[in-house]
């Protein structure tokens, strides 16, 4: 190479430009920049606490009592009426009209819009008082009833949403339209994850005993949080995890040269680029490669005795169940997986509710008082907060024809119930009121926004502290609402 090439080179490293200079600099120079900045307003000042010296991990704003969720979602809108919210004094009204000074105006679905009658429709399934706390539980839930002193019902909920999927993607990100982080992300964001071989975020899906509405992946997503912070979601059969074993021909040696030039060429990449989704991509691919040895033996039920199987049912034996699920969730738990999400579809009983309702419980009722009686028993209860509930609850007139034994029921955002039990929620409570058609709240509202708090603050986070800088402003599960039920707090 000539004198004069080597000046012309020289010449052009001095030329380079601002945008030039930063892009290239971006995790020098730049990345001591961009930590000032999210110290005052981003990333790192949203996390709930300094991350601890041993561990890595975010720490809580104060002390948690659970440190980890089991969220079973009940997806279709279970009805409080078969279920928890005894009302005997409405078989005197008995296919009368619902009086529209209990309707209120309320908006109603196009499914029932049209009826020019709304016959109340009194539950054909018997209640009766249960445990210490005496709780109100149907006999659709004989399981449940043995552990109701652990678990804290609300039976005041309620909704903005009318529909299933705003109410669903509402529920789960604090908002109806889809694009925001899911709560499990949230969460799996702000304390991080207890154990390097899984993810901090799984979901599992289980089919009830109706169809129902179909559920998307966007629900256990990231949103604008960095996409390491999604959930995975586990599948039936011989890969839990899509993609997750090797290809023919290739073994674990060659698979992880693979993975370390990849990341080689993606850390270029970041460097040239300065984006931070990038080393999101390799921190799954390195995430992807522990769960090899990890999933396998996690889902291999196969060496749970016995009794395992006659706790949960018959059903926990097959793959997909939501008997086989609760077991897993329990085995996530043990292994300090942060978030795990169940959601159980076939809650959706517009037609023969009472039918549909009796097989949605049998699938759910022994693995769901399993999962808690298992739990407690291995002293995990304690830090384990268990959610149960879906979107809405179920109107109390009939949608359709009403007959003795068969009615339907369309979806009803004002009222509606779920419980929670183990870490931080004090058992055998029951949380407010509605009036005598189980259709306005009469005592002690409690909004998704105040559940959502009340998750976070059993797990140590103020709500409100919880956020993160996108666009130009700081979000959060709970919005700009949210208080946390004190009252459900042991």
């Amino acid at each position: 190479m000539n004198t004069e090439m080597i000046h012309t080179l020289d010449e052009h490293r001095l030329l380079m430009t601002r945008r030039h200079f930063f892009s290239r600099c971006s995790l020098g120079i730049g990345t001591a920049a961009l930590a000032a900045l999210l110290n005052e307003d981003g990333l790192a000042a949203a996390l709930p606490g300094a991350a601890d010296s041993k561990s890595g991990l975010p720490q809580p704003q104060f002390t948690p009592k659970a440190r980890r969720v089991i969220y079973l979602f009940q997806s279709g809108g279970p009805a409080q009426l078969e279920l928890f919210d005894h009302k005997p004094q409405l078989e005197k009204y008995r296919g009368e009209d619902l009086p529209e000074s209990v309707r209120r105006g309320q908006r109603l679905t196009g499914m029932t819009a049209f009826q020019s009658s709304f016959p109340t429709a009194p539950s054909i399934y018997k209640f009766a008082q249960h445990g210490r706390s005496g709780a109100w539980l149907s006999e659709l839930l004989p399981h449940m009833a043995e552990v109701v002193d652990d678990v804290c019902l609300i039976k005041s909920m309620h909704t903005d949403q009318i529909n299933h999927d705003p109410a669903i993607t509402f529920s789960l990100t604090g908002f109806q339209l889809a694009g925001r982080p899911s709560m499990g992300s949230w969460i799996a964001y702000g304390l991080g994850s207890e154990n390097k071989e899984l993810p901090a975020f799984v979901v599992m899906v289980s089919l009830g005993a109706s169809a129902d509405q179909p559920l998307y992946d966007r629900l256990w997503g990231s949103g604008f949080l960095p996409s390491r912070y999604q959930g995975v979601k586990f599948h039936n059969g011989p890969d839990p995890v899509l993609y997750l074993s090797n290809p023919p021909g290739i073994n674990a040696e060659v698979r992880r040269r693979f993975l370390d030039d990849l990341a080689t060429l993606n850390q270029k990449n970041a460097e040239r680029f300065g984006d931070p989704e990038i080393l999101s991509r390799v921190a799954q691919y390195e995430l992807a490669y522990r769960m090899q040895s990890s999933v396998p033996e996690l889902t291999d039920l196969s060496k749970e005795p016995e009794t395992t199987f006659e706790r949960y049912g018959q059903d926990a034996r097959k793959p997909g169940t939501f008997a086989a699920n609760c077991i897993l969730a329990r085995r996530l738990a043990e292994r300090g997986v942060r978030f795990i999400q169940l959601f159980h579809r076939g809650w959706d009983q517009h037609n023969h509710c009472p039918k549909q309702i009796a097989g949605q419980c049998r699938n759910i009722d022994q693995p769901t008082a399993a999962l808690i009686q298992d739990l407690k028993e291995r002293g995990l209860l304690e830090d384990t907060l268990v959610v149960w509930g879906g979107e809405f609850g179920r109107t109390v007139y009939s949608q359709g024809k009403l007959t003795a034994d068969d009615y339907g029921r369309d979806h009803h955002p004002r009222c509606f119930t779920v419980w929670l039990a183990g870490g931080g929620i004090k058992g055998g409570l029951t949380i407010g009121e509605t009036d005598d058609f189980s259709y306005n709240i009469t005592r002690d509202p409690v909004s998704v926004f105040d559940l959502n708090a009340t998750i976070l603050h059993c797990l140590g986070i103020d709500h409100t502290k919880l956020t993160y800088k996108f666009q130009g402003r700081y979000f959060r599960l709970t919005d700009i609402h949210g208080d946390v039920v004190k009252q459900a707090l042991a």
